[in-house]
């Protein structure tokens, strides 16, 4: 069974109370998705396995942990996931970035998926699946459907804010997955919007409202 990990690192959730704050300019919002998804990353790669290896320093030499096993790959649910890659990249420059493109029908709320390109050994990669919201959790379903039909098995989701609504659904849908976020808020209003949220993730990244 998948867990629902609650981060609630200080520094994550005073870099939360600004991606809130409806004042907060696209640039500094932008920046701030990226930090948040660094920091989330540092948590969710916790459990990564590691193995013993030497090294020559400038006095000795040092037994050290490096990873060991699977590489990672990063897909970012279009458009909004994408403002939280670079920065996950930074920390794992190895990744790989496949994209899922997915758009929300506005009267049914359904995921439409319109793009989906994968690196091609994703299969043998963990896999972490990010966007920065999970509202109904239509779209990271689908995204996870999509992803296991690589044939991936190792597979985590990262989302800063999430609703009960939205998790409900993954771990009902994909109870192998583990789920990282910085906040659970506290429904969906009538227009599958997180409430209190931040509004449109996609929108507040890219300046598109």
């Amino acid at each position: 069974m998948g867990t629902l990990h609650i981060l609630d690192h200080p520094l994550l959730q005073h870099k939360l109370s600004i991606l809130r704050d409806k004042n907060t300019g696209v640039k500094e919002f932008r920046e701030i998705v990226g930090e948040i998804a660094a920091l989330m990353c540092y948590e969710a790669t916790r459990n990564l396995p590691t193995e013993e290896r030497e090294v020559e320093t400038p006095i000795d030499t040092a037994k050290v942990r490096v990873l060991a096993g699977k590489k990672l790959a990063i897909v970012p649910i279009l458009r909004a996931g994408l403002g939280m890659v670079d920065t996950i990249i930074d920390l794992v420059p190895s990744a790989k970035v496949g994209h899922i493109g997915l758009y929300r029908d506005p009267e049914t709320h359904e995921p439409v998926k319109y793009y989906c390109k994968m690196p091609p050994d994703i299969s043998e990669r963990q896999v972490f699946v990010v966007d920065p919201m999970l509202a109904t959790g239509g779209s990271a379903s689908d995204a996870i459907t999509f992803i296991k039909e690589y044939g991936c098995r190792n597979i985590t989701l990262m989302n800063i804010i999430a609703a009960p609504e939205g998790i409900e659904k993954v771990q009902r849908d994909h109870p192998d997955v583990d789920i990282f976020v910085a906040a659970v808020d506290d429904h969906l209003n009538e227009n599958a919007y997180i409430v209190p949220g931040l509004g449109d993730a996609g929108d507040r990244i890219f300046g598109t409202k």
